[in-house]
């Protein structure tokens, strides 16, 4: 069965006016609701596909929330709300499920510049610079997300941060399997003054080795603190010879759309730049409809 599109209140308009009509706050907005982390990944999602136009080159990305936003397209295409979409996977497992919806696949050799890239991420900074590939498909996501025209990165509030590294979780960089010790070794110490730890991601019962789609390991940084200049530690992580990529993605976002227990906040970095337009869409109850 088709879930149907979760509904918004187009503007914070009505809500403002309301202010400055002294309408009691009870009445601008309405009660909050309880929603699980799944379905503020969903509403994230949707959001962003309506930023699909048919005739369009996308890039497909990866991961829990990612995955509803390609579900969504290949529905509208379905349906015939969408035509002549072209996607591009960022991993083995959305190709797999692209093609199981029947999305029509291509990659950058024929597709050099996309119209547009929807993914989630691991992590967004007040910058809107993200911590992605905790997934394991950093490399292809930074491939194709770096060659598209605009970038929509979807989110629950749980991912924002203060800081990159600020959740405790890790900060993935991808490496050749080669030496894989001495490698780790001089990430922990590059960023020592933050506390890092860095660990080999494994998988698995035996612990074993997680390879990426592309043959290579995984060491994780988890740090304790602020790395301070992130564009001169990411150029420093990557001058390592043995690194073929970090998970810092910084500056590649465009918009990103956030989804939380008070509706959805659309962030465009453009207007962020002359001083920041974040708008909340609340919304529409009852809310209990949107899944079902």
């Amino acid at each position: 069965m088709a879930i149907p599109y979760p509904r918004f209140i187009g503007s914070e308009q009505p809500t403002m006016e309301a202010a400055r009509l002294g309408t009691p706050p009870s009445a601008q907005s309405p009660p909050p609701v309880n929603l699980t982390q799944e379905e503020l990944k969903k509403i994230a999602a949707y959001k962003a596909v309506e930023y699909v136009k048919s005739g369009m080159v996308i890039g497909l990305g990866t991961g829990s929330t990612a995955k509803h936003a390609v579900d969504r397209i290949g529905e509208l295409l379905r349906l015939g709300e969408l035509r002549g979409i072209v996607g591009i996977p960022t991993s083995k497992k959305t190709h797999e499920q692209a093609l199981s919806l029947g999305i029509p696949l291509s990659d950058l050799d024929s597709h050099p510049v996309l119209h547009l890239a929807i993914d989630g991420a691991d992590e967004v900074d007040p910058h809107l610079n993200l911590v992605k590939g905790r997934g394991g498909s950093l490399l292809r996501e930074k491939m194709i997300e770096g060659a598209c025209e605009k970038f929509i990165v979807i989110v629950d509030d749980s991912k924002l941060v203060k800081f990159l590294g600020g959740s405790g979780l890790a900060v993935p960089v991808e490496i050749v399997p080669f030496c894989w010790k001495n490698t780790a070794m001089r990430l922990r110490e590059m960023f020592k003054d933050s506390g890092c730890v860095a660990k080999l991601r494994t998988c698995g019962e035996e612990a074993e080795p997680f390879v990426t789609d592309n043959g290579n390991y995984i060491i994780d940084l988890y740090l304790e603190k602020d790395i301070g200049d992130l564009q001169g530690a990411s150029d420093a992580i990557l001058r390592i010879p043995c690194v073929v990529e970090n998970g810092m993605f910084l500056d590649m976002a465009t918009t990103v759309i956030v989804a939380g227990k008070k509706g959805v906040e659309v962030i465009d970095k453009k207007f962020r730049a002359n001083g920041g337009v974040r708008l909340l869409q609340p919304l529409e109850v009852p809310v209990s409809t949107l899944f079902f």
